[in-house]
C-alpha cells in the first residue's frame, strides 16, 4: 500500500534528513505544483524502501493532470498506482520512477518484482549474500519522489544492459508494446504512426523491429524528422506521408491527427487509437472514405493487456518485457533535460506553457550520481 502523506513544516531538499523523511512532487490545482516533505514508516513485511535516481514526466497524463483536464468520469480509473490525493487536486501522480532498493523488510526478497531467493528479514539463507533485491537498481510505477516504501511485488528489476536514466521510459514503452499488440501488425505490413511524442516514437521504435514492408513516423513539427533519424525509422510530415496502410497507430493526441490517420488507411484497415484526450472535446473527418472503405478505429490502454495476450501475459510480465526492449540504445533520442527535483514545479509549468520543448523530461533525484557511467553490456 503507498505510505501516508503527512505535511511538514521541514524544509525539503536540506541535506543530512533523515532517510525516512521524503520530498515528493504534489499537483496543487489546475496550473499549480509544489514540492512537499513527507514521513516515511520503515519497510515492513514485504515492502522496500528505494532511494530514487531519476523519474520522468510523461507528457500527456501528467500535462492533463498539471491542467486540471482529467474527466471527473474517470477520474477513478485514471488513478496511477501509488497516486495519493484525488483530481483535480491536490494530488500525487506519476509512474516513471527508477531507484535503488536501499532496506528490506521480512519476506521482501521472496516477492520482489517475480524475483525468486531471499528469506525473511534480509538474513542470509546460511550461504551468505543479500537477498536479490538489495543494492538493486528497480523500476516502480511511483510518482516523483525521492525515497519511497512500497510492497516489493511493485518494483522491478533493471536488467544489467539498461542504464538507470534510460530505464525511466519503462511504463511509456508498456504503452507501446500493448498498442501493438493490439495493432497486431503482420509480415510486410505498410504502417504508419502518426505523432512522433513519447508514446508515437516508441510505437515506431519497437514497430522498426518487425518484418514490414514500409513504416512511417508521421507528425506536424519538422524537428521531429531528428528523432525518427535516431530510431532508424522514416519520417514524413502530415501531407506527405504515403497512404495506403495497413495498420496506423495513432497518438498526436489532436482531431486533425486521427482525421490524417484515417486517410492513411488502405480499404477496411485500422486505426489503434492511443491517445489520451482527457477534457478536450474532439472533431474528426468521418464523411470521406470512413464508411465507403468501411475503417476502423480501436483504442488500446495499457491499464489492462491486449485481449490478444491477456491469458498469457500478466501486467507484471508485461513491464519487464518493456524493461528488457530498452537495451536498445535508441531509446536515448527520447531523453530530455534533466532537471533537479527542485526545478520541478517550475519546469512542468514551461511544459505546460510551452516555453520547454521535451519528450520525456528526466528529473535526477538529490541522491543521483552526477554522472552516470556509460552501459558497456
Amino acid at each position: 500500500m503507498p505510505v501516508q502523506a503527512l505535511q511538514s513544516s521541514e524544509p525539503s531538499g536540506q541535506p543530512g534528513r533523515s532517510p525516512l523523511h521524503a520530498t515528493a512532487y504534489w499537483t496543487t490545482g489546475p496550473g499549480t505544483g509544489e514540492l512537499r516533505s513527507e514521513t516515511l514508516s520503515p519497510p515492513g513485511a514485504g515492502q522496500v524502501l528505494v532511494r530514487t535516481l531519476h523519474s520522468g514526466v510523461s507528457r500527456g497524463s501528467e500535462l492533463l493532470v498539471h491542467r486540471g483536464g482529467v474527466p471527473p468520469e474517470v477520474a477513478q480509473s485514471m488513478r496511477a498506482p501509488f497516486q495519493q490525493g484525488d483530481l483535480p487536486g491536490p494530488v500525487k501522480y506519476g509512474y516513471l520512477s527508477v531507484g535503488v532498493v536501499e532496506a528490506v523488510g521480512r519476506g521482501a526478497g521472496e516477492v520482489a518484482g517475480g524475483v525468486p531467493g531471499g528469506v525473511p528479514g534480509g538474513v542470509p539463507d546460511g550461504v551468505g549474500g543479500a537477498p536479490p533485491l538489495l543494492g538493486r537498481t528497480v523500476f516502480c510505477l511511483h510518482p516523483h519522489q525521492d525515497r519511497y516504501v512500497v510492497p516489493a511485488s511493485a518494483v522491478h528489476p533493471v536488467p544489467d544492459a539498461v542504464p538507470a536514466r534510460r530505464a525511466v521510459l519503462a511504463g511509456t514503452v508498456e504503452t507501446a508494446l500493448n498498442a501493438l499488440w493490439d495493432a497486431a501488425p503482420r509480415f510486410g505490413d505498410r504502417v504508419a504512426v502518426v505523432g512522433a511524442g513519447m508514446v508515437g516514437a516508441s510505437v515506431a521504435a519497437l514497430a522498426r523491429r518487425l518484418p514490414l514492408q514500409r513504416l512511417q513516423l508521421v507528425d506536424r513539427d519538422p524537428s521531429r524528422a531528428a528523432l525518427a533519424a535516431a530510431l532508424g525509422v522514416d519520417f514524413a510530415l502530415p501531407e506527405q506521408a504515403v497512404g495506403g496502410c495497413d495498420v496506423v497507430v495513432h497518438a498526436s493526441a489532436s482531431g486533425e491527427g486521427l482525421s490524417r490517420a484515417l486517410e492513411l488507411l488502405g480499404p477496411e484497415g485500422e486505426v489503434v487509437e492511443v491517445s489520451w484526450y482527457g477534457d478536450a472535446p474532439v472533431t474528426v473527418r468521418l464523411g470521406a472514405g470512413f464508411h465507403a472503405q468501411r475503417l476502423s478505429i480501436r483504442a488500446s490502454q495499457v491499464g489492462a493487456v491486449a485481449a490478444s495476450r491477456r491469458s498469457r501475459r500478466t501486467s507484471s510480465e508485461r513491464l519487464q518485457l518493456a524493461l528488457e526492449l530498452l537495451s536498445d540504445p535508441a531509446f536515448d533520442s527520447l531523453l530530455s533535460g534533466p532537471v533537479r527535483l527542485e526545478e520541478l514545479p517550475a519546469a512542468v509549468d514551461d511544459l505546460a506553457a510551452g516555453r520547454r520543448s521535451a519528450l520525456c523530461l528526466v528529473v535526477d533525484h538529490p541522491t543521483a550520481p552526477a554522472q552516470e557511467p556509460p552501459c558497456t553490456a
